[in-house]
């Protein structure tokens, strides 16, 4: 039974640069740099034959390329800081992506996602960081900028079933180029 969720790819230079900001918050781990992604949608443990109707759906959508602008960081977590994270800039196009991906998982009779999203890149997992210790990393890279670049397909990944951070398989890719 597979872990599935799509997502966009980091190129290695923007992979790198997001490495430089890893360390120094104790109690987290990071995240390799080759497993470095903008999720989309998560999907999750399904059986095959979903898997396969996911795929073929999937192959269905026709999307220009979408420029991607990393620009800041921050974390998520209500109370206890759970990750901390790269800030990918809102934009229409993604978010059109996005909601399409969001309606054909629906459509295949898989719930909803009952998050709002988020666009961002994780770059470490916080197991026992406080909300200082992350605060203070924040403060420290807080003002990160990375070279915007031209994301030219999403892809349908597989994960082994863990509590994340890779490794990730590419299953499927999609051209992004209506």
């Amino acid at each position: 039974m597979p872990r599935l969720f799509t997502g966009l790819e980091i190129p290695s230079q923007t992979g790198l640069l997001l490495s430089m900001l890893q360390g120094g918050l104790r109690g987290t781990r990071w995240i390799d740099a080759e497993n470095f992604h903008i999720t989309l949608r998560f999907i999750g443990d399904i059986d095959d034959r979903t898997a396969d109707e996911v795929a073929e759906a999937l192959d269905r959508i026709r999307r220009d390329p979408i420029d991607i602008r990393l620009d800041g960081l921050g974390s998520f977590g209500n109370g206890k800081p759970h990750a901390v994270w790269a800030r990918v800039q809102p934009n229409e196009q993604l978010a059109e992506l996005q909601a399409e991906q969001e309606r054909i998982i629906q459509r295949l009779g898989l719930p909803c996602e009952r998050r709002k999203y988020t666009p961002h890149v994780t770059l470490g997992r916080c197991r026992t960081s406080s909300n200082e210790d992350v605060a203070r990393w924040l403060s420290e890279h807080g003002d990160f900028q990375a070279s915007p670049f031209v994301a030219g397909r999403f892809v349908l990944f597989s994960a082994k079933a863990s509590v994340g951070g890779g490794p990730y398989l590419v299953e499927e890719a999609y051209p992004l180029a209506a």
